[in-house]
């Protein structure tokens, strides 16, 4: 399948992409996330381009002479549920038709409900979004704070402990309760050992910074703060509240907020960071206010856009 508009590259189809053509994409990516504050892909399309075996279509955008000017991702793992999109547009291809071209293409190769993702609400991906009958679904904020003011001491609930996580060890009771915790959420209440597993495998990774929250009595995990640090050459080093959980049956005893403040004086006193980010669905009004009540302000806003 091949589309363009007038004065646009063409947009070819693949069911999977070569190694030089994924380090191609990659670089775009890199490329637009610099100018616009706000990277293209999130975590789960990066990981799936590493993995030549996901289910994706892919489209690729390209000038006659070659050079990548845009790509579109189509996670087709669960049609049931609708194929999710990811796209990017070279900064210095914008207003050329190639966007617009990426989209029809997206609509031409999707068979069913369509859900895609426009990382920092710009107005354009809004507009296109309008133009090709897509509606506004979903915000999830990008929430940040600096390290540098005084973190309150995390008061636990009586017969709570905090213990690092313990990869081969705590795998299973883990997933039980990040399934319990995030029971209602779209992407992260799905998780199976395979997802767990590529993350353990990450760079990335750091088990001390992996939080359980343990019931001294029974040895149960009732709730955990999975942080990460993101490290790119070049720029200063962030801390993230990666996930955090908390079981339903520990609600309401302070447990989130003592997690997250033990979350972040680890990223601080630990690993010597000045600043953290998360991310958390607007609609998620009770960890919004947990956060900003942690000292997160907003940063900047994810949309996500639905058709079909």
């Amino acid at each position: 399948m091949s589309s363009a508009e007038p004065g646009s590259a063409r947009v070819t189809r693949a069911d999977r992409l070569t190694p030089a053509e994924v380090a191609d994409v990659l670089a775009l990516a890199r490329v637009a996330g610099d100018t616009d504050g706000a990277a293209p892909f999130d975590e789960h399309v990066l990981l799936r381009l590493r993995d030549p075996d996901a289910p994706a279509v892919h489209l690729v955008s390209r000038a006659g002479d070659g050079t990548l000017t845009g790509y579109a991702h189509l996670d087709t793992s669960d049609p049931a549920d609708g194929i999710g999109v990811e796209l990017v547009v070279h900064p210095a291809q914008r207003r050329r038709g190639t966007g617009r071209s990426l989209a029809r293409g997206v609509v031409e190769a999707a068979t069913g409900p369509v859900r895609a993702w426009a990382h920092g609400d710009h107005p354009s991906a809004a507009a296109l979004a309008v133009d090709l009958g897509f509606a506004r679904a979903r915000v999830l904020w990008q929430l940040r704070r600096s390290l540098a003011a005084p973190l309150p001491e995390p008061h636990l609930p009586d017969g709570v402990v905090l213990r690092a996580f313990q990869p081969g060890v705590d795998d299973a009771a883990w997933l039980t309760l990040n399934a319990r915790a995030f029971a209602e959420h779209p992407e992260q209440g799905r998780w199976t050992h395979d997802d767990l597993r590529v993350r353990l495998a990450e760079p990335w990774f750091d088990p001390e910074g992996f939080l359980l929250a343990v019931e001294e009595s029974t040895g149960r995990l009732v709730g955990f703060h999975w942080t990460k640090v993101h490290e790119r050459p070049g720029s200063t080093p962030m801390g993230e509240v990666y996930v955090l959980g908390v079981d339903p049956s520990a609600h309401r005893g302070g447990l989130g907020r003592a997690l997250t403040t033990a979350g972040l004086a680890y990223l601080r006193d630990r690993r010597g960071l000045d600043r953290v980010m998360l991310y958390v669905d607007e609609s998620n009004t009770g960890a919004v206010a947990l956060y900003e009540r942690s000292g997160f302000l907003r940063w900047a806003a994810h949309v996500n856009y639905q058709r079909g």
